[in-house]
């Protein structure tokens, strides 16, 4: 924190905005390297290389489990209203990634599942992640990298899964 009352440098450079930022870059790097997978359909890799796809319909990607999910599951595990979420499900459902079906277990609820196309897409999410990971460990070095990584794994509270 500032040693002087009136200097404001700090707030350009905590932690949050640092985190921030660096969430934000490795997002777009994801989208950039989703919509040039020659293994996307052509038609949602034009949808990233327009910049159409955003870092929040990511969190479909992220917390639709592979069987399908409850939109009111989805919504918790992206830390997102159920109407927001509900919105980015039109979406993604509208451009092919997703469809809504009944769910086996509750013949009232709807479940959200990935298409083939959104398998694809996932996939590709898959190889986008890892190769920005890569990318950042090979700009800061692999132990900064791990490093970083154990920290905010444990400042978040969670435990990384298989990558």
């Amino acid at each position: 924190m500032p040693d002087h009352p009136d200097d404001d440098a700090w707030r350009q450079t905590h932690l949050g905005r640092l985190l921030g930022h660096a969430m934000r870059r490795f997002d777009e790097r994801v989208l950039s390297l989703m919509a040039h997978d020659a293994e996307v359909p052509l038609a949602l890799s034009n949808l990233a290389a327009r910049a159409q796809v955003s870092a929040a319909h990511i969190h479909i990607t992220r917390h639709l489990a592979r069987g399908g999910s409850r939109l009111t599951e989805l919504a918790e595990r992206a830390d997102m209203s159920k109407q927001a979420m509900g919105a980015l499900v039109d979406q993604c459902e509208a451009w092919g990634l997703v469809t809504r079906g009944p769910d086996p277990l509750d013949a009232r609820a709807r479940q959200v599942q990935f298409t083939a196309d959104g398998l694809a897409w996932q996939a590709a999410f898959r190889r986008a992640v890892a190769q920005a990971e890569g990318e950042f460990r090979a700009a800061v070095g692999n132990e900064v990298a791990t490093v970083v990584a154990l920290g905010l794994e444990a400042y978040a509270g969670e435990t990384a899964g298989p990558a």
